[in-house]
């Protein structure tokens, strides 16, 4: 294998040591205090936050994706946990007004905190990583498009997971017990 890997997995850790501690908690405490979940993405960074779902659902959160059959309407103690990597979505941003209009508090998960989908989030979790929308620039990531950025959301996720396994109390053997056995 060439060197590349290494240049990307350098670059997935640059991102993820720019995340802001205070921010990365606050968006745990949400996610802890959630009654129900939804989430939402486009794309590949929808791909990535399906992956958190599965995890939610694994720590025994009530989380669901938006566009399920089985996705619950959002109210009052719920959250919609969006990502947005390069600020905006015409659909994030749509979803998220529903959601603060029924009384749910919405967490963005983007790479680019000034960009118009924060304006109507409740949190904001920034991932400072090169997405699809910025990949022209001088410095440009070893990774195509936006893979950096998702990237990163695959392994920032985990360690989101880690972190309310242990808020939570839920032991490895509670969350596998919560796995699927029709696979």
């Amino acid at each position: 294998m060439t060197t590349l890997h290494g240049r990307a997995l350098d670059e997935i850790r640059a991102c993820l040591d720019k995340v802001r501690d205070e921010e990365f908690d606050a968006a745990v405490a949400e996610i802890a205090d959630a009654d129900r979940i939804a989430l939402y993405g486009v794309g590949r960074e929808g791909l990535q936050i399906k992956g958190l779902a599965m995890r939610l659902f694994h720590l025994g959160r009530k989380a669901a994706m938006v566009g399920d059959m089985t996705t619950p309407s959002v109210g009052k103690g719920d959250l919609l946990i969006v990502s947005a990597g390069p600020g905006d979505f015409s659909t994030v941003s749509a979803l998220m007004g529903v959601a603060r209009r029924d009384g749910a508090r919405t967490l963005l998960v983007t790479a680019e905190p000034n960009g118009a989908a924060a304006a109507l989030a409740d949190r904001v979790l920034t991932v400072p990583a090169q997405t699809m929308a910025s990949d022209r620039g001088a410095t440009t990531s070893v990774l195509p498009m936006g893979s950096l950025y998702e990237g990163a959301l695959y392994v920032l996720f985990e360690i989101l997971i880690l972190s309310l396994r242990e808020r939570l109390g839920v032991s490895p053997a509670q969350m596998r017990a919560n796995h699927t056995n029709l696979e």
